[in-house]
């Protein structure tokens, strides 16, 4: 509220700045920001649904060519957080979901395993059609489509990124190493104009054949945990 001098303190303000409106009633900030955020969901929807569209476009691909869906991502599209896997299995390209069936459940696991909900993460693929047999993607393949997922991580813009497999991070750090010399070490990469930081682990498909590995992949969720708490990311 103005003070007793509210007409002289309105004069003052309208010579050295527009015309302000005063008013008793409170502003809705939650509302505010509820409203930012459905705008803002909206619009990464619809530059989603573009890239998928281009995507889909790709000609003279032996993947595209030999799978049923497309595997895009689901989860948060708002989330601080985005994982990204291989390539979908069979049950994944059939249901057009990242994550599906027992790998999932293990997933599901790892994450609440460090207080997080799935639903309050995005994840994605670094390929986005099922590869023949599910056999690994070539170079070649995830070089082709790292254009893409690179145009997807800077759609979703998340705070931090989980690279999950040796084609996740290929994709998207360049590293043709054994992922157990990355793993488990932060390192940054630059996407458009931001710098965004990214841990590298083991796939939770790989943990099924390999479950002595699992200990590593703690070690990895601890670590990402304290990045959460460090950023002051609450999820």
């Amino acid at each position: 509220m103005l003070n007793q001098n509210s007409k002289y303190d309105q004069s003052f303000l309208d010579k050295v700045e527009p015309k302000f409106e005063f008013s008793n009633k409170p502003i809705n900030r939650l509302k505010i920001v509820k409203e930012s955020g459905i705008q803002n969901k909206t619009a990464k929807e619809a530059r989603i649904l573009s890239l998928k569209k281009k995507i889909n476009s790709i000609k003279d691909c032996n993947l595209r060519n030999n799978s049923k869906n497309l595997v895009m991502g689901d989860g948060d599209i708002n989330s601080p957080i985005m994982l990204i896997g291989e390539a979908p299995n069979e049950k994944e390209d059939l249901e057009a979901k990242t994550f599906c069936g027992d790998v999932g459940v293990l997933l599901n696991k790892m994450l609440m395993a460090i207080n997080i909900k799935r639903e309050k993460v995005y994840s994605a693929y670094s390929i986005n059609f099922r590869p023949p047999n599910d056999r690994k993607p070539t170079s070649q393949e995830i070089k082709r489509y790292s254009v893409f997922l690179k145009e997807h991580i800077s759609i979703i813009d998340p705070k931090i990124l989980i690279l999950m497999g040796t084609t996740a991070m290929e994709a998207v750090t360049g590293l043709n190493t054994q992922i157990s010399n990355e793993r488990g070490n932060w390192k940054e990469i630059i996407i458009g104009n931001r710098t965004i930081p990214v841990i590298i682990t083991f796939n939770p498909s790989y943990l099924f054949r390999y479950p002595d590995k699992k200990k590593y992949s703690w070690e990895d969720l601890k670590k990402i945990r304290k990045k959460l708490e460090n950023l002051n990311i609450i999820i």
